[in-house]
C-alpha cells in the first residue's frame, strides 16, 4: 500500500512539475538557510577560538590603569622590570613571564617605508605570545644585556619592506636606530579584534629603553600559565602581588588590570554561538513558510482531483488509503526540497566561507536535523489536506464539476 502511494505521488508530481518545483522552493530555501547560518556560525566560532589561541597559551596580560570604556583607560604609574621579576619568582604555576613596551614607528629599508609597532622585550616574549621563528635566531644574552641594535621582524613588515628579497642580515632603520635583522617570525594573521598580529618589530628591551623610549618603563607584562594550572588562580595571585608592590590600600581600587585571554575567548565564542542560534531560528521561519506553501498546494490539488477521489472511494478504496496517498505526496515534496536544500547549503557555505576568509565547518548533525524537520513539515502541513480528501462523500465528489 505504501509503495503504491509513493508511485502515485511521484506520478502526480511529474504531472505538475512546475507547480511541484515552486512548492518545494520554500523548503529548499528554508533548509539551506538554516544549514548555512549554523555552518557559518560554527566557522566563525572556530575562527575566533583559533585567533585567541594564537595570542598565546594560557595567556594573561597585566596592564597599568583601569578600563573606563571602549578604547579608554585611566592613567597610572608604569611597571618596572622589578615587577616582572617579582611575578616570575613569587607567583606559582607560571611557565614564562615577558616584559613589554611598545611604540608606533616607521620602519625604513632602502626606498620603502612601513608604519608599524616597535616592541621591546626579551626572548620570553616568543613562547608567551605563541610566536615561532620562521628563519633566523632569537636574541643572544649579550645582545639583551648590552641593548644591541638587532631586531626580529613580523611577517607583514618583512613582506612590505623586503617582498621576496632575503631580509636576514639586512639593516632596517627605525627613526634614528639602525638595527640588523636577525630573525623572521611565522605569520599568525589577524587577531579576534581585527588587528594584524604580524605587523610588528621586536627589539631587545634595553635597546627600546635607550634608543626609542628614553625611559625604563614596562607598559605591559605578559604571563603564560603552565598547562593544567587554573588561570583564575594565577590571575588572583598576580593581583594580590601587584596591589602589595604598588601599595594600594584595602579600600582603594586597582590602578592596573589583569586580562585572562581564556575568559575573553569564552565570551566571544559564547556571543557567536548565541548569534548563530538566533540566525538559525530566523532562517527556520522560512521552513514554516514553505510548509504553508505545501499545505496550500495540496488543498488546491485536492480540489482539482475531487472527481478522482470520488471514483476511488466509490469503487472501494478505503479512507486511510486516500489519506496516505496525499500525505505521502506532501512528504515526498518536502523531502525532495530538503535534499536539494542540503546540496544548495553545502555549495553556499563553501562559497561564503571562501569570500569571508573563514574555515569551512560542515555539520552533518544539523544537515540530518534539517532534513528530518523538512519531512516533518510535510507530515504536519500535508495532514489537513489529506484528511479533507479522505473524508469526502463519494456521491458529492462524483457530482463535482
Amino acid at each position: 500500500m505504501l509503495w503504491n502511494a509513493l508511485l502515485l505521488a511521484l506520478r502526480e508530481i511529474r504531472r505538475n512539475l512546475l507547480r511541484s518545483a515552486l512548492t518545494m522552493l520554500g523548503i529548499v530555501i528554508g533548509v539551506a538557510s538554516v544549514i548555512v547560518m549554523v555552518n557559518l556560525g560554527s566557522g566563525a566560532t572556530a575562527q575566533v577560538s583559533d585567533q585567541i589561541a594564537s595570542l598565546g597559551s594560557n595567556l594573561l596580560m597585566v596592564r597599568t590603569g583601569q578600563r573606563l570604556g571602549f578604547g579608554q583607560r585611566s592613567e597610572a604609574k608604569a611597571f618596572d622590570i622589578d615587577d616582572v621579576v617579582a611575578i616570575s619568582q613569587e607567583v606559582g604555576g607560571i611557565a614564562a613571564v615577558a616584559p613589554g613596551a611598545s611604540q608606533p614607528m616607521t620602519a625604513i629599508y632602502s626606498n620603502r617605508n612601513w608604519s608599524t609597532t616597535i616592541t621591546g622585550s626579551d626572548n620570553n616574549y616568543f613562547p608567551v605570545g605563541n610566536w615561532t621563528l620562521a628563519r633566523g635566531r632569537e636574541f643572544s644574552p649579550s645582545e639583551l644585556r648590552a641593548g644591541a641594535a638587532v631586531c626580529i621582524l613580523g611577517d607583514a613588515v618583512r613582506r612590505e619592506l623586503f617582498g621576496s628579497q632575503d631580509a636576514l642580515g639586512e639593516k632596517v632603520r627605525l627613526n634614528k636606530l639602525s638595527c640588523e635583522v636577525i630573525g623572521l617570525l611565522e605569520a599568525k594573521g589577524q587577531s579576534a579584534g581585527g588587528r594584524d598580529q604580524d605587523d610588528l618589530v621586536v627589539i631587545p628591551l634595553r635597546t627600546f629603553w635607550r634608543r626609542v623610549a628614553g625611559d625604563r618603563d614596562v607598559q605591559m607584562i605578559y604571563v603564560s600559565a603552565r598547562d593544567g594550572v587554573s588561570t583564575a588562580n594565577v590571575q588572583r595571585d598576580i593581583e594580590l602581588l601587584m596591589r602589595e608592590r604598588r601599595r594600594i590600600g584595602a579600600n582603594e581600587d586597582d590602578d592596573f588590570n589583569v586580562r585572562d585571554m581564556k575568559e575573553i575567548a569564552e565570551a566571544l565564542t559564547g556571543t557567536t554561538r548565541v548569534l548563530t542560534t538566533l540566525l538559525g531560528a530566523v532562517a527556520a521561519v522560512s521552513l514554516l513558510v514553505g510548509g504553508i506553501g505545501i499545505m496550500n498546494i495540496m488543498l488546491v490539488s485536492v480540489t482539482e482531483r475531487t472527481r478522482e477521489i470520488g471514483i476511488r472511494l466509490a469503487i472501494g478504496a478505503l479512507e486511510r488509503e486516500v489519506l496516505l496517498q496525499f500525505l505521502v505526496e506532501a512528504v515526498v515534496l518536502s523531502s525532495f526540497g530538503g535534499l536539494l536544500g542540503i546540496l544548495l547549503a553545502i555549495v553556499t557555505t563553501n562559497v561564503l566561507a571562501a569570500l569571508m576568509g573563514m574555515p569551512v565547518l560542515l555539520n552533518p548533525g544539523i544537515m540530518l536535523l534539517a532534513f528530518l524537520f523538512s519531512a516533518a513539515v510535510g507530515v504536519i502541513f500535508g495532514f489537513f489536506p489529506a484528511r479533507k480528501a479522505a473524508r469526502q462523500d463519494p456521491i458529492e465528489a462524483l457530482r463535482y464539476e
